[in-house]
């Protein structure tokens, strides 16, 4: 069972059952989106050659 509250106003409560099938949907999705987060990240930082303007 998982609790969180924010306050005395807001409580919330889940119970969750994960079959075998379930956990590994659950752990290929992820894995995808911190593969997908890796690549995004390796793209957006590598440095390109510069190019000369004359």
């Amino acid at each position: 069972m998982l609790r969180l509250s924010a306050g005395r106003a807001v409580e919330l409560r889940l119970k969750l059952h994960l079959t075998r099938g379930g956990l590994l949907a659950v752990g290929g999705l992820v894995s995808s989106i911190l593969l997908s987060t890796a690549v995004l990240v390796g793209v957006a930082t590598r440095h390109l050659p510069r190019r000369d303007h004359r």
